[in-house]
């Protein structure tokens, strides 16, 4: 029998920032399951990246992983160019043109998933307050009053046969952080909302030689959105490329589409794939060329009907997942694990008993859903607005978005958006000198 203060299972990008986080802020005694373990970085770039906003670097620059992160493969951005491919509508965002956060140089970053990851999982591993159980998954999960019996699953005979069996785990909490098919969820029969978006995203790494110009690009189709994410390729593919380099070329596309468009586009030939990609962004980045295989997956928005029952949490795509149009679904993931650890810790005593309070895991709860509804509605809403409409809405949108691109009142509210700074932030989330 193994005794912990928090049992986190899922060692992803949002379960590592929740272990780190609660070790910055008290001595709680944590441990992570998960069998998928971190391995050295190779030179392959990985398909999956993430757009990490100004509130998500200052969560991992506070948890000492920003300093790592920024020597590694990742790629700033600093301006936006989103336009309608069936008007004339465009918008231009610029982080220097922003009122209200004239000190932000960025928009964001891009940061391939494994690189994060990495960075995260070497920074745990760091911490002796942190215990990673990575050769079984857990079997089955038991709560009391005051604590959560979880057991592990045993791959085969010859394990218990050699001594290797692991331990139970008894925790005062649980927190499933482990994605959008939930285990944990799945444990405690947590109710979820589904919505299918009737679209499949293509993801996959091209070369565009017109350069990427440190921008994030964005086109709506009549089928949905296309967007190319400006990617680092120092020592990868452009040998003298750098992370302020214009002419860096190479971006992770995330297309998203009806599924019959999407099993056409996955089953064109590499050329006419690629060929397809020009055609549909105007040719603005140039003649581009596939650098990657494609992978494809079916978009749901799900939103759990409660974050909290009794001593379990679930936090991230456990609790909630997005249309990928605007790029914030882990940015939503790494807020609800400050905020979790902001809650955990608040109240904690040295003695570190009774840390788990039920009302304020509630508060807890009410606060991140509300924020996720909103960013639900919100997706929900630009999907729709760009969706196929008759000739006179799509002239009235058109000259909606260049009224906005000229407005800077609201266009400094799309980049506040953007930047993820907003009221009600986690402590982690502002810089570290306002702390």
């Amino acid at each position: 029998m193994q005794k912990f203060d928090v049992l986190i299972v899922g060692a992803g990008m949002v379960g590592l920032t929740l272990a780190l986080a609660l070790r910055k802020k008290s001595q709680l005694k944590i441990a992570i399951v998960d069998t998928n373990i971190v391995t050295a970085l190779d030179d392959s770039i990985d398909a999956r990246v993430s757009a990490i906003n100004v509130a998500s670097k200052n969560i991992f620059d506070n948890l000492g992983v920003w300093s790592t992160l920024k020597n590694s493969r990742v790629q700033n951005y600093q301006h936006m160019h989103v336009w309608d491919k069936s008007g004339l509508g465009k918008l231009d965002f610029s982080a220097q043109d922003s009122a209200i956060f004239p000190h932000e140089d960025n928009l964001g970053w891009i940061i391939e998933n494994k690189v994060i990851r990495h960075a995260l999982w070497q920074q745990a591993e760091l911490d002796e307050g942190i215990h990673f159980f990575t050769d079984n998954k857990l079997a089955s999960i038991s709560h009391g009053d005051s604590e959560v019996f979880a057991t592990f699953a045993h791959n085969s005979s010859s394990q218990e046969s050699a001594g290797q069996v692991t331990p139970p785990i008894i925790a005062k909490l649980v927190v499933g952080a482990d994605g959008a098919n939930s285990w944990v969820r799945q444990q405690m029969d947590i109710a979820m909302i589904f919505k299918d978006y009737d679209h499949h995203a293509i993801v996959a790494t091209v070369a565009c030689p017109q350069g990427h110009k440190n921008t994030a690009w964005q086109v709506f189709l009549p089928t949905g959105p296309l967007a190319f994410l400006p990617l680092y390729s120092k020592d990868l593919h452009n040998k003298n490329a750098s992370k302020d380099d214009n002419n860096n070329d190479l971006c992770s596309i995330v297309y998203s589409t009806s599924p019959d468009d999407a099993k056409r586009l996955i089953n064109l030939e590499t050329s006419e794939f690629a060929k397809a990609l020009t055609a549909a962004s105007d040719g603005k980045l140039g003649d581009i060329s596939l650098k990657s295989e494609r992978f494809t997956y079916p978009l749901t928005m799900r939103l759990a009907q409660d974050f909290v029952k009794d001593r379990v949490v679930i936090i991230g795509d456990a609790a909630h997942t997005i249309h990928p149009l605007a790029g914030q679904g882990v940015n939503l993931g790494l807020l609800d694990a400050a905020a979790l650890a902001q809650t955990l810790t608040a109240k904690l005593h040295d003695d570190k008993a009774d840390f788990v309070n039920q009302s304020d895991l509630k508060a807890f709860s009410r606060w991140r859903k509300s924020e996720a509804t909103e960013m639900i509605a919100a997706m929900a809403g630009i999907k729709q607005a760009f969706a196929v409409q008759p000739a006179p809405i799509q002239l009235l949108r058109g000259v909606g978005m260049n009224m906005i691109n000229h407005f800077s009142p609201i266009k400094n509210r799309l980049i506040a958006q953007a930047l993820g700074i907003k009221a009600d932030l986690p402590e982690l989330a502002y810089q570290k000198d306002s702390l």
